[in-house]
């Protein structure tokens, strides 16, 4: 995560009002598939923007509304934040097993490709056959031009 966002977040102030309420839950919502539990969280600091709703700060909102910004900016280190998945081309079919995998691991970079630009990352496979291609003396060009986005 970008470390001025997590500044951001960490010295977001208090709410003192429903628009500052409703500013935070639209940050928040936009990361709220990374964020386990987001909707029992955030179900407080909702409550406060319901028509005719007096907006009262107690102990449980300003609970809630910390955890929220810790949950926020702790990253999820190792566990699975997105699936991606799509079928085969008909050309694909064909491939052996290492190129079809070789194939998944590429479509992968590329799905998420915005997120890993100018970070580095390490992927984390359970297919065996990936590592046949580094054992081979010579590459065909697919396998070339693929190794080369890696």
């Amino acid at each position: 995560m970008d470390p001025a966002k997590v500044e951001a977040i960490t010295k977001w102030p208090r709410p003192t009002s429903m628009t500052e309420v409703r500013s935070l839950l639209g940050l928040a919502g936009y990361y709220r598939r990374f964020v386990k539990g987001f909707s029992s969280l955030a179900l407080l600091l909702t409550k406060l923007m319901r028509k005719g709703e007096k907006f009262v700060w107690n102990k449980e909102r300003e609970k809630s509304f910390e955890e929220l910004k810790q949950r926020l900016v702790s990253a999820p280190h190792g566990k699975v934040i997105a699936y991606a998945s799509r079928q085969l081309k008909p050309y694909e079919v064909n491939y052996p097993t290492y190129d079809m995998e070789l194939a998944a691991v590429v479509f992968t970079l590329k799905i998420w490709r915005h997120y890993l630009y100018g970070e580095s990352c390490d992927i984390f496979t359970d297919h065996k056959s990936l590592k046949y291609i580094f054992t081979q003396r010579e590459w065909n060009m697919r396998q070339r031009r693929w190794l080369r986005l890696l």
